[in-house]
């Protein structure tokens, strides 16, 4: 099974990813951690792509990745999927996450990627992800909307509740041809 686990930032994308990796026993790929070099420093679009290609092609037996990067991706990873999840969260619940997360990640000085770590003077500068979750998260539906259309879609708002309604089935145990999960609602524009 290959999954592409979308949302706005702070929508929960790397925790649900994680657990649905999990059950469903396929590796995990976190964009993140491939385009954000040290020192913050972005990967070129070309070094990303490829980078992001050797992580898939390592896992043929299936894999969930979890981010967008549309911008400098296109639809490599979409393309490849067989299931798109696209975490919608209320606006509220990204902002009070974004928030507690940028709070702890700054105290902790937790390592992110590649000795990366979120800091104060980050979070209040221009490239703060409390802007930009403010000025992004709303928008998010709108503008993804068209690029999900004809593929397979699962648009979930209650991650807990649908990562229980998941059962794997010999169907999604490490293949990724005749997946289908179960007990997931279909994808409705809004």
């Amino acid at each position: 099974m290959r999954v592409q686990v979308i949302g706005g930032s702070c929508s929960g994308k790397s925790t649900t990813s994680r657990r649905l990796a999990a059950i469903l026993g396929v590796p995990y790929v976190e964009l993140d951690a491939l385009h954000h070099d040290p020192g913050w420093q972005e990967a070129s679009a070309e070094v990303f792509r490829a980078r992001v290609e050797a992580a898939l092609a390592a896992a043929p037996d299936g894999w969930v990745v979890d981010g967008n990067y549309f911008g400098k991706l296109d639809s490599l990873v979409l393309d490849q999927a067989d299931t798109i999840v696209w975490l919608d969260i209320p606006y509220r619940t990204a902002v009070r996450r974004v928030f507690w997360r940028t709070l702890r990640r700054s105290l902790s000085r937790e390592e992110l990627w590649n000795g990366n770590r979120e800091s104060f003077r980050i979070a209040f500068s221009r490239e703060s992800i409390v802007l930009w979750v403010l000025r992004t998260h709303r928008g998010f539906g709108a503008k993804w909307a068209p690029r999900l259309e004809g593929r397979n879609v699962v648009r979930v708002t209650d991650v807990d509740s649908w990562l229980q309604s998941i059962q794997a089935t010999e169907s999604i145990s490490g293949s990724s041809k005749g997946s289908e999960l179960q007990n997931t609602p279909p994808f409705v524009e809004t």
